[in-house]
């Protein structure tokens, strides 16, 4: 697998035309690091799709709420969807405006409904009966009224990993498609309440298109059923969940996800609502660490100066690969058992199989297993491609190791900070 924004230089790797040996110098290791130029590309490639379509982009911000990656989604026009009220707080100190803004997610506290209403963002997304029925009664306390739109659950298969599968019925997301109708009669009978929208998603990291033609078909007649009740609906959210390519996946152009929705959805008096993420960042960053050991058959064979093949033999060593970044700084290997390419500078020749995995005191610490690895020696760097999105967002402070900095490369290829590495100090800060 070979993803375009690498390329070797007299051995030494460049991702987006940086030298990743230099950025690792200049701010340490375990480093992530983002393109600016990546994002906006993404973000126009989708958006070329919509032609005379009134359509918008609502970047999902769990996949990464850096700031300074928040004010290059605001400064391309997009908005936001939102799950919590800390992401809130990120979206608004980073210049998007409330009215761009929807708020996700099957959990919302008193106090973050209270902080969405307050803000005017565009709509919360209803998600239960108990929640639209809060909306209204906290909505009717403040003297406000509440924009909503129905999150509906229309058991599809993403044909995606489980734990990112968000559209079945077993999945806690959304009101099942055989309630929405009752639901928004229920909505349009509450003081303080304002349907405006429906919409759906169906998961991650979703690379099979029939199931968002499936999806948008589904809400088309609902749409429709709802209007019949005569209540008005101005947008249709469509989700996101778009698939990257991080092994050898068919992931589908944004342009041809964004005309297939679009083409099954019809309906030219509602804005199209579109929420990616991961399809935005996901190959817009990278994780750099550093080898520190080796370990086991390539350690042995460096000593030896003799090549140990792997065997069948259960006694035959394994080697480990052992970089200074650990799973509380990418967590996705050891949470989904996902695949991120693995790159080394100095470029070296693949060797025998065998881990990469990091210092984090846990067997789940890896990030490849039983791979095929580049010939490693300490003190490389081991590059991890694809890691832009779900990356530092889900990063923890686990065996009380601090959280690795952030870097952006902007479109003119200068190189800044965009978050200070942790400090032991940080570690204990309100403690």
């Amino acid at each position: 697998m070979k993803i375009e924004s690498f390329a070797y230089k007299n051995g030494s790797l460049e991702w987006q035309g940086a030298s990743v040996r230099q950025l690792a110098a200049e701010y340490g290791t375990p480093l992530y690091v983002y393109s600016e130029a990546a994002i906006l590309d993404r973000i126009a490639r989708l958006r070329s799709a919509f032609g005379s379509r009134r359509a918008g982009i609502y970047y999902s911000v769990k996949a990464n709420s850096n700031l300074s990656v928040l004010r290059i989604i605001s400064g391309a026009g997009c908005g936001a969807d939102i799950v919590s009220g800390g992401e809130l707080f990120r979206c608004l100190k980073a210049g998007l405006t409330p009215e761009k803004i929807v708020f996700s997610g099957v959990g919302k506290s008193a106090d973050e409904i209270r902080y969405a209403i307050n803000t005017g963002i565009l709509f919360l997304s209803v998600e239960s009966p108990a929640e639209l029925e809060a909306i209204g009664k906290i909505a009717q306390e403040m003297g406000k009224t509440a924009r909503i739109s129905v999150r509906v659950n229309p058991d599809v298969d993403p044909k995606t990993h489980p734990y990112i599968s968000t559209g079945l019925k077993e999945n806690k997301f959304g009101i099942s498609h055989r309630e929405v109708v009752s639901i928004y009669k229920l909505a349009a009978s509450l003081p303080g309440i304002q349907p405006t929208g429906l919409g759906f998603h169906i998961g991650s990291q979703i690379t099979d298109l029939s199931a968002f033609k499936e999806a948008g078909q589904i809400a088309v007649r609902l749409v429709n059923a709802v209007r019949a009740e005569g209540i008005n609906l101005h947008h249709l959210d469509v989700g996101g969940g778009l698939g990257i390519s991080y092994l050898d996946e068919k992931a589908p152009a944004p342009e041809e996800y964004a005309r297939q929705i679009i083409d099954s959805v019809g309906l030219p008096d509602l804005e199209l609502m579109f929420d990616p993420g991961r399809s935005i960042v996901g190959n817009s960053g990278i994780l750099v660490s550093r080898l520190l050991y080796l370990k086991g058959a390539e350690a042995a064979r460096d000593a030896k100066g003799a090549s140990i093949q792997r065997a069948d033999d259960a006694n035959s060593p394994k080697t480990f690969y052992i970089c200074d970044a650990g799973m509380n700084d990418l967590l996705r290997p050891s949470l989904y058992d996902a695949y991120h390419h693995v790159y080394s500078d100095p470029e070296r020749p693949l060797s025998g199989f065998g881990d990469l995995v990091g210092p984090v005191c846990e067997s789940g610490d890896f990030f490849a297993k039983d791979r095929a690895m580049p010939a490693f020696k300490a003190g490389d760097l081991a590059v991890l491609a694809s890691a832009g999105a779900y990356g530092f967002t889900m990063a923890s402070n686990y065996n009380s190791r601090p959280r690795p900095a952030e870097v952006l490369i902007r479109s003119d290829g200068r190189a800044e900070i965009v978050r200070k590495r942790e400090s032991f100090e940080d570690l204990i800060r309100g403690e």
